[in-house]
């Protein structure tokens, strides 16, 4: 079966209307001598919540789209919806990608790779001993999993749902065989000392939630604080801890990079990330609450 002449992608999540994924997917499917449609389903703005997840994708399914994106509050409730997992999204327990492929629904996580290949390309040779993650959602489970993909001996966890980041260490510590610890802790500020690192996974600091998620006297200049916002690039997290004299990470490396392969899902091609980079910082719009795709 030849190629179709148009390629028809979507994002799903609430608070989409300044994403770049669009931007990052038409304009690297034209380089490839692709026509790319990449269509937002903002839940917020269509006056849906997650109940109407099932309708949307099977709509997207006989329309014809060759796959979605899926963000927050989406990544975690798309997942019955799916006929299969990859195995990193089933060990995840998070999907950010959806592929259709001859009646199959095959769910992956690009959210991790997208964190990982940006953590060393911005972060080279940052200690991974012991790391303070804030958030267990979708895109927690992405970097956790990165994390401790990447070496890192102790992950501890805090979350306001205790229950949502008990069952996120328990699904890292059956993923992980090796000698390493994924634990909760209640009290940020406790956990906090001793730690090389912070990953900071939750809504705050987006242009919907601004503020900072913690207390600004809780960083320290040895510690490194990595965010996943990149609506916008430039957190009050970030500019707090550039402050203290911390080494920092913005989320727009993670976004790009989860695109770039979400982009090989969607195709078959490989994209070329420095021109998906491009993209993505020549965007001008108004930012929105997107943390990624």
């Amino acid at each position: 079966m030849g190629r179709p002449d148009t390629l028809l992608l979507g994002l799903i999540g609430s608070g989409i209307g300044g994403s770049r994924s669009p931007a990052m997917h038409e304009g690297e499917a034209a380089a490839h001598g692709l026509r790319c449609i990449y269509q937002l389903v903002d839940l917020d703005r269509l006056g849906l919540t997650t109940d109407a997840l099932p309708d949307l994708v099977t709509g997207a399914e006989r329309m014809g789209f060759a796959g979605l994106n899926i963000t927050h509050p989406c990544k975690q409730a798309v997942i019955p919806l799916l006929t299969g997992l990859s195995d990193d999204a089933r060990a995840i327990g998070s999907v950010n990608t959806v592929v259709f492929d001859a009646g199959s629904r095959v769910g992956h996580n690009t959210d991790w790779q997208g964190f990982s290949r940006s953590f060393v390309e911005q972060l080279p040779g940052a200690a991974l001993h012991r790391i303070v993650q804030l958030g267990a959602g979708g895109a927690g489970a992405a970097t956790a999993y990165a994390a401790l993909d990447r070496g890192a001996r102790e992950v501890i966890i805090v979350d306001t749902i205790y229950e949502r980041a008990r069952s996120l260490a328990d699904r890292m510590t059956a993923t992980f065989s090796r000698d390493v610890r994924a634990v909760v802790a209640e009290d940020l500020g406790d956990a906090l000392r001793g730690a090389d690192g912070l990953i900071h996974a939750t809504p705050a600091g987006m242009s919907g939630h601004p503020g900072l998620a913690l207390p600004a006297g809780l960083l320290r200049s040895d510690l490194w604080v990595a965010d996943v916002v990149y609506f916008p690039l430039d957190t009050e997290l970030l500019r707090a801890a550039r402050r203290m004299g911390c080494r920092t990470l913005d989320g727009g490396g993670m976004a790009v990079y989860q695109a770039a392969e979400a982009f090989r899902l969607f195709t078959g091609l490989p994209a070329e990330v420095s021109r998906m980079r491009g993209l993505f910082e020549s965007i001008d719009r108004p930012f929105g609450r997107e943390p990624s795709p």
